[in-house]
């Protein structure tokens, strides 16, 4: 029997909750509180499932959304989210079916691309996703970090500001205008809509246990708020009653190095707190290198973060800026038929203008390998290397490396 995928109703979102959780291995159980909070936030036109006789075996969705790119400017993103095959229906093509339609209808309304968090790394490739952003997590053991905790607050260490304790309203008052100037110093940083932030602080129904996180927010010498954290802390004692907490950050924004440094130090200096998990951060974060003693800070987690596909390559490429000026020809290679061909970058600091090109290529790579470069991350010298683009002029993935790579990796947040 055939299997048919479509857009749900309204009526099928409980179904389509609890096959979406069957999916990730989650009790599959949906109360009605869940269902009535999150469906006012969810657009049924691009929330699919498919069905066997009824049945629904997969979970997909797709939401608009804003994503940083080089230089402050941002792109019309499709994200997408929720994919799941239940074990029984595994291997009969149904997220390739629901791929596609969602790809074409973001192409369609004019995305310049469509992104992700990959639940496992090898599904995505052939999609034409390639990973733009990586990220890094670390346990710092604090009793071994070196910092001097008899001495006065770590704001007043770097000679001005303070560190105010907070909560989650003044979090949703000061976070989204903190967040807006990170993305715009950052690339790879997508953006948060009100109701993110309600469910980032506690205030929208949860599925799972809520802890109330402790909050705390930097304020520079004239009052301003230049970042906050969130974090929470567990309470254990050994036998000898010597606290052995850690604290575990939910949510870093700093928008100035002064806040950045000051609130990693505040965090680490928390009374009875011995250890710090640092939550997913960019690879390059300051932290590790702030520590006296960095070998303080172990890497507990480092892997791939968002995945990009590239829709429209001009509209991926001329919104950001460019480290020099210079010119790229790329052949880019699409098997699905959405951005491929052959284009000419013309970079420059200001921004870049691409256009179609007849002249020979400078670099032949497919389009989930330009996805890996446009943020900035990747180099097109080790692409190379590995087999995955190639250079039809001598010395080509070095220019792509002077124009496309950035003095700040991407640095993608959020999972969604």
């Amino acid at each position: 029997m055939s299997l048919e995928v479509r857009a749900i109703d309204e009526t099928e979102f409980p179904a389509w909750l609890r096959a979406k959780r069957v999916g990730f291995l989650r009790p599959p159980v949906v109360s009605d509180e869940e269902v009535a909070d999150r469906l006012p936030h969810t657009d049924l036109s691009r929330t699919y499932g498919a069905f066997d006789r009824g049945r629904m075996v997969a979970t997909f969705l797709s939401f608009d959304q804003r994503l940083s790119t080089v230089g402050g400017a941002d792109l019309a993103a499709n994200a997408v989210s929720g994919v799941t095959v239940s074990p029984t229906h595994r291997r009969r093509g149904l997220l390739s079916r629901m791929m596609a339609e969602d790809l074409a209808l973001a192409k369609e309304r004019g995305d310049a691309c469509a992104t992700l968090i990959a639940a496992e790394y090898p599904i995505y490739g052939r999609f034409g996703f390639g990973v733009a952003s990586w990220t890094t997590e670390w346990a710092v053991d604090v009793t071994r970090a070196g910092f001097d905790r008899r001495r006065p607050g770590p704001a007043a260490e770097d000679g001005g500001g303070r560190i105010d304790l907070s909560d989650g309203a003044e979090i949703r008052k000061e976070g989204p205008a903190l967040h807006r100037r990170l993305a715009a110093q950052r690339a790879g940083v997508t953006d948060r809509t009100a109701r993110l932030w309600d469910v980032g602080t506690g205030n929208a129904h949860h599925a799972e246990p809520w802890t109330e996180p402790f909050y705390a927010v930097y304020r520079n010498d004239a009052g301003e708020a230049e970042g906050y954290v969130a974090y929470t802390s567990d309470d254990k004692w050994s036998d000898t009653k010597q606290p052995v907490n850690t604290a575990s950050v939910r949510d870093l924004v700093a928008v100035t190095p002064a806040a950045e440094r000051a609130l990693w130090r505040y965090v680490c200096s928390v009374d009875w707190i011995t250890r710090v998990r640092t939550g997913y951060r960019a690879p390059d974060d300051l932290l590790p290198l702030l520590l006296p003693d960095p070998r303080a800070a172990q890497v507990v987690t480092h892997a791939d973060m968002l995945w990009l596909r590239i829709l429209d390559v001009p509209k991926v490429l001329e919104p950001r800026t460019y480290a020099t000026e210079g010119t790229l020809v790329l052949d880019v290679r699409d098997g699905a038929g959405f951005a491929g061909g052959r284009f000419r970058l013309d970079a420059s600091p200001e921004g870049g203008a691409v256009t179609p090109a007849d002249a020979s290529p400078d670099l032949v790579l497919d389009v989930a390998d330009l996805a890996t470069l446009v943020l900035g991350d990747e180099s097109a010298v080790r692409l190379a290397a590995l087999g995955r683009a190639e250079e039809a002029v001598p010395g080509a993935a070095a220019r792509a490396d002077l124009l496309l790579r950035t003095s700040q990796r991407p640095w993608s947040m959020d999972i969604f």
